[in-house]
């Protein structure tokens, strides 16, 4: 049974006593609310709290106390001073104070030139920041990698094989379809541009061109930035939230380990496999095309496929696709790391990530390119 909470005041020589006695829970301290608020306007700078003969202390009574000794006019606002034993009083006052602490008051803001300047460096010191941070989870997450390899028994084969189905078994169909219409608008784009010259025969190699060297794996990693990079950093993020990523680490599981090479193995092989699917089918509909408006029949399709388009423009597009998607699962497992223990952190970074993968992708396809054509591939 909970003794009831009462308290003691004193008025010492050194400085005013607030003796506790009883349990001061939510139960036990509803009557002395009033007279606390009384009270509040009578102490003096420098009060003590006695915690000598209290009982049970939770936080509604630590807030009261809290409450008490800060609502003076000369109330404390960050000195809290304790006399006698108790087992977890100090720390639930301490955290009753923090709690009560008013938020800091937002940074003034810069105006005209002066401002712009300000936002544009702020803008560019969080960049280059966070530029840094993600190169070195990149060479955490390749180091993870590598000592698995000389570990294999320590690879989660279970989660490899599930992320591969959720996140790239199941993204096939879009895949197949968003590349199937891409390969149909280039072949009448080609068709209308190169009938003009009498060359429509030439609309073939345009096909074949664009979605072996760069549409194929292009499509598929943005594809893959959208869907799969967003539920990657959306699943860590929760973890994150609701605090399971600490307990794996209480319990010994690192979770670079559990969750982080899972999802970049898996990635780096269903993606050139997604590749691959994006580029026949793009070809696909480029054939239809080819065979409704330009009268060329699937044997001409492909027999000038093999005639004309070399071999090294399908690798060209193949060999981008697993360093696409190491792009991809370090940017959305990073994010997901990020996350704080709000849900407005969580969009804000399930955001964040969308928009690195993207930009990673057309950026590394842009530099893929510059490198092919120096090495006249």
């Amino acid at each position: 049974m909970a003794a009831e909470a009462a308290f003691d005041f004193r008025e010492d020589d050194r400085a005013p006593v607030l003796a506790l006695r009883g349990d001061w829970t939510v139960d036990t301290i509803a009557s002395l609310e009033a007279e606390l608020s009384a009270l509040a306007q009578r102490l003096k700078p420098g009060a003590v709290v006695d915690v000598g003969e209290l009982g049970r202390f939770d936080v509604a009574g630590a807030y009261l106390v809290d409450r008490t000794l800060r609502g003076g006019a000369a109330g404390e606002e960050t000195r809290i001073a304790i006399r006698g034993q108790h087992i977890n009083a100090l720390r639930l006052l301490q955290a009753a104070r923090k709690a009560a602490a008013p938020p800091a008051p937002p940074p003034e803001r810069l105006k005209g030139v002066v401002g712009l300047l300000d936002g544009v460096g702020r803008a560019v010191g969080a960049m280059g920041e966070e530029i840094l941070q993600t190169v070195g989870f990149f060479g955490q997450t390749l180091t993870v990698l590598a000592r698995l390899i000389t570990s294999p028994r320590r690879i989660r084969w279970v989660s490899i094989v599930h992320t591969m189905e959720v996140a790239g078994l199941n993204a096939l169909p879009i895949v197949l379809l968003l590349s199937f219409f891409i390969g149909m608008v280039v072949a009448y784009l080609g068709a209308r541009i190169l009938g003009d010259f009498g060359a429509t025969v030439f609309t073939v190699e345009l096909v074949a061109f664009s979605m072996l060297r760069e549409f194929g794996a292009v499509i598929t990693a943005v594809i893959l930035a959208g869907r799969t990079n967003s539920a990657f950093t959306a699943e860590i993020g929760a973890m994150k939230m609701r605090q399971e990523i600490d307990a794996m680490r209480v319990m010994g599981i690192d979770p670079m380990d559990a969750l982080v090479a899972p999802r970049v193995i898996a990635m780096v092989i269903m993606t050139p496999i997604l590749t691959f699917g994006a580029m026949m089918s793009g070809m696909f509909g480029g054939l239809l095309v080819c065979w409704a408006e330009l009268d060329i029949s699937p044997v001409m399709f492909f027999a000038r496929i093999s005639e004309v388009v070399p071999a090294q423009h399908f690798w060209v597009g193949f060999v981008k696709a697993p360093a696409f998607a190491l792009a991809l699962a370090v940017i959305g497992c990073k994010q997901g790391l990020d996350v704080g223990g709000d849900v407005g952190s969580l969009g804000k970074h399930v955001t964040t990530s969308v928009v690195q993968a993207i930009f990673m992708v057309i950026l590394m396809d842009a530099l893929f390119a510059l490198w092919f054509l120096e090495m006249d591939l």
